[in-house]
């Protein structure tokens, strides 16, 4: 699992593209499925075919993540930049960001107070000496990610773009274990997620899933002086209750809760004050789908050094797999 990891979270995959990691995750799933395809706007959908009578189960994880976008090149050969999806000032000053292309660039700041930091203030080093040489190596419209390699710590594994590349992991590590399903399940890899949701909303529209399951990362409150959250790092999957896009259909939130009790599989409830995941876009598909989220408790997200535990990861997967076979009469 951890080479799956490491090839992922150091793929490049800005929000609008991610083909690097769409076509990286479809030479590892391919052999696994029964369907593999892509639609309009990037979504990699992966089907795995279930019993007659079973139901459609939509489980989305995106392949996006933060980046930056060039804006304008001084006459010194300095970038200015936008930021793409989430991306807050405090990780900013000090990393390195790498294009499309190759180039990589640190990013620091104009003189001023930290208090007083905005994004117009800073700009990207790439080494070039005028503008002239720095066309030559970034143009303005293109899009960068943070520089930064993966890394073992054991049970904890830091690396840039956990967030979602470790939800991916889930459904490819959960998809290659799954045998002869109940239901028909749609792995949905989906686009643009960073930007608002957009690759599930018309991945969704396509599949009319009747269940639909987010597989994304959420916050922790387990670190210093943290604000108060009751997730931790190596306390198993969290089972989302809300957060700013979605309130969980009670029946979905209580299935996962079943499942895990079944099986024996740790978990912990996630309320999430703010943020949102894929299932703010699946449940309002069409006339609705009832929708719910497995999450990977996450530190430091959207940062980029973002970290997880790899048994909390196995949890998730081993919820994928439980409800994979489950009868969902009742529940959609």
């Amino acid at each position: 699992m951890k080479t799956v990891i490491k090839q992922l979270t150091e793929a490049f995959g800005p929000s609008g593209y991610e083909t690097e990691v769409t076509d990286l995750i479809k030479t590892i799933v391919e052999a696994h499925v029964d369907e593999v395809k892509t639609d309009v706007l990037g979504n990699l959908i992966a089907i795995k075919k279930g019993a007659q009578g079973g139901r459609k189960v939509m489980l989305a994880a995106h392949t996006d993540e933060i980046g930056l976008v060039v804006t304008f090149i001084d006459d010194q050969g300095f970038l200015r930049f936008a930021s793409v999806g989430g991306v807050g000032l405090a990780p900013l000053v000090g990393n390195r960001v790498r294009f499309a292309g190759g180039a990589i660039g640190v990013i620091y700041q104009e003189k001023g107070a930290w208090k007083d930091l905005t994004m117009d203030k800073l700009y990207i080093d790439i080494g070039a000496e005028t503008k002239e040489e720095a066309q030559k190596m970034v143009r303005v419209g293109e899009f960068g990610i943070f520089h930064r390699e993966f890394t073992d710590l054991g049970n904890r594994l830091v690396a840039k773009g956990m967030d979602d590349r470790i939800g991916c992991v889930v459904a490819i590590e959960a998809l290659k274990k799954i045998q002869n399903p109940k239901n028909t399940l749609y792995f949905v890899f989906t686009t643009q997620e960073e930007v608002g949701l957009r690759g599930a909303k018309t991945a969704a529209y396509g599949v009319d899933p009747d269940l639909g399951i987010a597989l994304d990362v959420t916050l922790t409150g387990d670190t210093p002086e943290a604000s108060r959250m009751e997730v931790s790092l190596g306390k198993g999957a969290a089972i989302k209750v809300k957060d700013s896009s979605l309130i969980v259909h009670p029946k979905v939130k209580d299935l996962l809760v079943e499942l895990a009790g079944e099986r024996k599989i740790p978990y912990q409830m996630e309320v999430l004050e703010r943020g949102g995941t894929d299932a703010g876009a699946i449940h309002l598909t069409k006339v609705g789908v009832p929708s719910g989220a497995i999450s990977i408790p996450t530190r430091y997200v959207h940062s980029p050094s973002e970290m997880v535990d790899v048994r909390d990861v196995q949890a998730c997967v081993d919820l994928v797999i439980a409800l994979a076979d489950k009868d969902l009469t009742g529940i959609c």
